[in-house]
């Protein structure tokens, strides 16, 4: 019969008494007898483990879930402590057992080291050192995770916190669980006499010192998207800290006058007891899926806390996605209130003062001591209200307030950030049309020195949103897909410092046209204000089309005219034209200039598209922008430009332009070829096409000219070849072979099985039906195939060489073995086949699931339907791989029907077959799924 929930001191005296009946007859000596023992105390821990996990409802109870485990485990340890203790006076004299840390402060998850400390007597005999030793064991016969487990006596103890700032963390909460309690009442008395009032100073700047060294190792962004659930900013640990700085310099009682003093509101509290509670129940449960302490809030655990935590799929956004909009909420919650006990440290000069806003400027520009801040004040080295009723006064104040703060680069004192959220309800519908309001916020947008970190302060300070809802909208906010790597507010902010960062010419060498762009652009307002609005219309639909129009109210409400409001919204509208034109289509096709330049119709456009579209990729996340990527924007924005400078049709003018620079590349590198082999010369510049000639620089070309005449004077049909570019930040594979049916395929079947993946690919067939193919290939990490590894490159066109003449047979790669992260998402697959988008061939574009092999298996579908292929473009979006092929049916665009629909189902069988695995595998292993959102 199953046992009712007892209290814990019950539960003690029940694990007490079945202890004495197993060792009743022969003790602990006897092995048996101690099996018996300690399964009654494996038991009474599950069952108070158990009781912990029912006390989760929802989205909370994990606060009074910790604490229950934590004392469930205390009266455990007591009783088995007094256990053996009893059965060895001697050895346990002067031995008292103490929790520490976390689980001092009464607080245990489920999978957590069990912080203890076994104080020993000054001069431990054999027999007390006997006991120690046989107590550890039992720990460990109970696969008890022991943090510290450290054995010391007294003097030891002082002596190692006087060194160390953690051992003095954990010693703030040592709490007595057995032996001689005198003990551990002297060790307490003797660390608040010789530690805690000693060098105060030193312990606070050690502990934060440590926490920035955390924040490091775990991402310095509280905003990335799979966070540290212990370490990551606005984590338990940064509460955690709150707590033990309160206690250590302040008493228990900290917090309860701080709320007296006005530092902290009731509010405050309440935020920090709300956040607390929610942060252990997600702890709970991700111990539990992943069995063990495993902090990181990864992709594969999300959906199933979400689910669990009672965050349900909307119209717009999904379960998962609600669930961690709250989790990063409540990491701001944390944030502020860090804020707030750090000036108070400030104030009492616990800790040093702040640098200000010119931590996040280059070195020379820091903060004057005498700054002019006109009506408002500088206090502990931070920006103030010079009395309380400012705001309310005035509350376009507000707005000055952070212009004061951006133009003498000071940081907020935090007790200024806790009035600004006393006083949000003012900023309403009046103040956000107050031209003086748009005034202090242009000033902060364009003219402060680190804009984005001054709107991250407006944001976390709650007013961004407030003035701006169409942010507000968009802050938390995040994407359940492996593209993005922060959360959609973050993202924006990221983008508008590298835009910043860009106009200050920080970057000529990643961003060498945005730089050269940048001081060419007219429209600088208009540039901000849609990088600053270019995903508020994420989470509602059409995120262009949404965020399109809610920019245009915006816009409208802050006084800016039609024409600018017109561009802002055109801009917003069309932020993805540009990434998606030139990683998704051959820019050597007339027809996609041509499109391209009648969707943006002027110069001052471009140029302001192509900067939107550089920091828009930039601020994705680390290693998301590339050489490859840079490459294409380029191009396609020199295209453009020479048929926007001319009047005239666009699709002739591109023609003519495209045509103009193929003959201008043939006749520069004609002369150079002649001067080595003027037979040789004459035959590849007829060889190759205008799309060939057009897509590569002269280097390019003069190198594939060189490789070819090489393969030719050896009597060689076939040849391959490697290099490391470096611009392209890719590994450049050519090839030379006699066209054959499924010779793509076979190449890129090729590259996956030696693991390298395909970024671009250049499809070519000379007049005389040679294909010469040019490849960018990346290993796993996203660095060039081999860069440093000549022997493996080498390796690899030997093997190129046979796979390209049909001699070897390549084996297609079988389906990887599942990742819990990939099996997290549901990878909704699609195809479009169309006819119109290029001036010579059918354009197929096919999204799904990425995996390796997948680019070979869609070959072969291609294969299959005698389709050729005269160009593809490679693209990945994380979890989602969009590759586009332009093809040919007997040398035409397909318009067979039978054939089309043909061709689309068996892409789209490619994808679904891989999903469908995904989706077996996922119910036998356990795994949530939810729906990955929208890549862009």
């Amino acid at each position: 019969m199953k046992m009712p929930a007892l209290p814990a001191s019950l539960d003690g005296l029940q694990l007490r008494a079945r202890l004495a009946a197993a060792l009743a007859q022969q003790g602990w000596e006897s092995p048996a007898a101690r099996a018996a023992a300690l399964a009654h105390v494996r038991t009474s821990i599950d069952r108070f483990r158990t009781q912990a996990f029912d006390s989760l409802t929802g989205a909370g109870g994990g606060a009074i879930a910790a604490h229950l485990l934590s004392e469930g485990m205390s009266v455990c340890l007591h009783a088995l402590f007094d256990s053996m203790a009893a059965a060895d006076l001697a050895g346990s004299t002067g031995v008292a057992l103490c929790a520490q840390g976390g689980f001092g402060a009464g607080e245990l998850a489920p999978s957590s080291d069990i912080d203890l400390m076994l104080i020993k007597p000054d001069e431990p005999g054999e027999a007390t050192d006997a006991f120690l030793q046989q107590f550890l064991y039992a720990l460990w016969d109970l696969k008890i995770d022991v943090g510290g487990g450290a054995c010391r006596t007294m003097d030891e103890t002082i002596a190692l916190t006087q060194l160390d700032a953690s051992e003095r963390t954990a010693l703030l909460s040592l709490r007595h669980l057995a032996g001689d309690e005198a003990a551990t009442a002297t060790l307490a008395q003797r660390f608040r006499d010789e530690v805690v009032a000693g060098d105060l100073p030193a312990f606070v700047e050690a502990k934060l010192k440590e926490r920035d060294a955390r924040i490091e190792k775990a991402g310095r962004s509280r905003y990335t998207v799979e966070p540290n659930l212990k370490s990551s900013k606005g984590g338990l640990r940064d509460l955690q800290l709150m707590r033990w700085l309160a206690q250590f310099l302040y008493g228990a009682d900290a917090f309860e006058r701080w709320v007296g003093s006005r530092l902290l509101s009731v509010e405050d509290v309440s935020k920090y007891i709300l956040a607390d509670d929610f942060l252990w129940t997600v702890r709970f449960h991700l111990h539990e899926l992943a069995g063990g302490k495993d902090e990181r809030l990864t992709f594969d655990v999300q959906p199933e806390i979400a689910a669990r935590m009672g965050f349900e799929d909307g119209e717009t956004d999904s379960g998962v996605e609600r669930f961690m909009r709250r989790y990063f909420r409540t990491a701001m919650d944390v944030g502020a209130l860090t804020r707030l006990v750090c000036a108070k440290l400030e104030a009492d000069a616990w800790k040093s003062k702040p640098r200000g806003l010119a931590r996040f400027l280059p070195p020379g520009m820091e903060a004057a001591e005498d700054a002019d801040v006109g009506e408002f004040i500088v206090r502990e080295g931070r920006l103030d209200f010079a009395h309380a009723t400012q705001i309310r006064e005035d509350p376009i104040r507000l707005m000055r307030f952070f212009h004061v703060a951006a133009s003498r680069r000071l940081d907020l004192h935090p007790e200024a950030v806790a009035r600004i959220g006393r006083t949000l309800h003012l900023i309403d519908d009046d103040f956000r049309r107050a031209p003086r309001a748009a005034r202090a916020f242009f000033a902060v947008l364009l003219d402060s020195a680190a804009p984005m970190a001054v709107l991250r302060m407006m944001t976390e300070a709650g007013v961004l949103g407030r003035y701006l809802p169409e942010f507000g909208d968009i802050v938390a906010r995040t994407q359940f897909n492996m593209y993005h790597r922060y959360t959609v507010d973050e993202h924006t902010l990221q983008a508008l410092g590298v835009l910043r960062e860009i106009e200050d010419g920080l970057h000529p060498l990643d961003h060498p046209l945005s730089t050269r762009l940048a001081p060419l652009i007219q429209n600088r307002r208009a540039l901000h204000l849609a990088v600053l609005l270019h995903d508020t219309g994420k989470g509602a639909g059409d995120q262009c089309i949404e965020g399109a129009a809610r920019a245009m109210t915006a816009c409208e409400r802050m006084g800016l005219g039609d024409s600018e409001t017109e561009l802002v919204s055109w801009l917003i509208a069309s932020h993805l034209l540009m990434s998606d034109t030139a990683q998704r289509r051959d820019l050597s096709d007339p027809r996609t200039v041509a499109d391209f330049a009648a969707a943006v119709g002027t110069v001052e456009r471009l140029r302001l598209l192509t900067v939107l579209t550089v920091v828009d990729i930039r601020a994705v996340g680390p290693g998301v922008w590339n050489g490859w990527k840079g490459q294409l924007i380029r191009e396609l924005y020199s295209a453009t430009e020479q048929v926007l400078s001319c009047d005239g049709d666009n699709l002739q003018l591109a023609r003519e332009t495209l045509a103009e620079k193929a003959e201008l590349a043939r006749s520069r590198i004609r002369p150079r070829l002649e001067r080595v082999n003027a037979e040789f010369a004459s035959w590849w510049t007829a060889e190759l096409n205008d799309a060939y000639w057009t897509a590569f620089s002269e280097e390019d070309r003069f190198r594939h000219a060189a490789f070819v005449r090489h393969a030719r004077d050896a009597g060689r049909q076939t040849s391959a070849a490697v290099r490391v570019d470096r611009r392209r930040a890719a590994t450049e594979v050519m090839i030379w072979s006699p066209d054959r049916e499924r010779v793509f395929a076979d190449i890129v079947a090729a590259f996956a099985e030696v693991g390298a993946d395909v970024v671009g690919a250049t499809i070519n067939t000379t007049t005389s039906r040679q294909v010469f193919d040019i490849f960018y290939i990346q290993d796993a990490a996203g660095q060039p195939y081999g860069k440093h590894d000549a022997v493996q490159r080498q390796a690899l066109v030997g093997y190129l060489r046979e796979v390209a003449t049909g001699e070897v047979t390549v084996r297609r790669r079988p389906a990887a073995p599942l990742k819990r992260r990939d099996a997290a998402f549901r990878v909704t697959p699609s195809v479009t086949i169309s006819n119109e988008i290029a001036e010579q061939a059918t354009v197929i574009e096919a999204s799904g699931r990425d995996r390796p092999g997948l680019l070979a298996d869609l070959a072969d579908v291609l294969a299959d339907e005698g389709l050729a292929l005269t160009s593809a473009q490679i693209d990945g979006y994380g979890e989602r791989a969009t590759d586009v092929f332009y093809v040919t049916h007997k040398d035409e665009k397909l318009v067979d029907e039978a054939i089309s629909e043909s061709v689309r189902n068996g892409l789209l069988a490619v994808f679904s077959e891989n999903e469908t695995a995904f989706d077996k595998k996922a119910a036998q292993r356990g795994i949530a799924r939810a729906r990955a959102s929208v890549l862009r």
